[in-house]
């Protein structure tokens, strides 16, 4: 396991990823540790929280200049938010990739990315295929 990436061992600015909790999943635990690990491997994080709708979530994307939506399912509302998500990002005129989290049945991953969503991490995903899956959402290697 990598550890986190010390500053300025970069030349290209540090990615911006908003997190954000979709509909009524109050669960934030998980969403709150992703934050942690993507800050402590150099991204900027913008912590858009709980109870956003995808409506919300593309105006943040807007307003705060993001290269990768990250959100975390845990309601089993997955097949109808995160398309959701993605659309308002559309929508709003933006290709903003989509990352979901959290619980997602092996047998809805594929429907999610013929939906649009980049990577979808299940439970148990380490620190370093989180970073990976950003990254490559963003179009930059890990």
């Amino acid at each position: 396991m990598s550890g986190p990436v010390p500053a300025g061992a970069s030349s290209e600015p540090p990615l911006r990823v908003l997190l954000a909790k979709v509909g009524l999943d109050g669960h934030d635990r998980g969403l709150r540790l992703v934050a942690r690990v993507l800050r402590d491997h150099g991204f900027e994080v913008v912590f858009a929280g709980l109870r956003q709708t995808p409506e919300s979530i593309a105006a943040a994307v807007v307003q705060e200049d993001v290269d990768v939506v990250g959100v975390s399912m845990h309601n089993g509302a997955h097949l109808t938010l995160a398309p959701a998500v993605v659309g308002a990002l559309r929508r709003a005129g933006l290709e903003t990739p989509v990352v979901v989290g959290g619980i997602v049945p092996d047998v809805d991953v594929a429907r999610l990315e013929d939906a649009g969503i980049a990577a979808v991490l299940g439970p148990g995903a380490s620190n370093d295929e989180v970073v990976a899956a950003v990254r490559s959402a963003a179009g930059r290697a890990a």
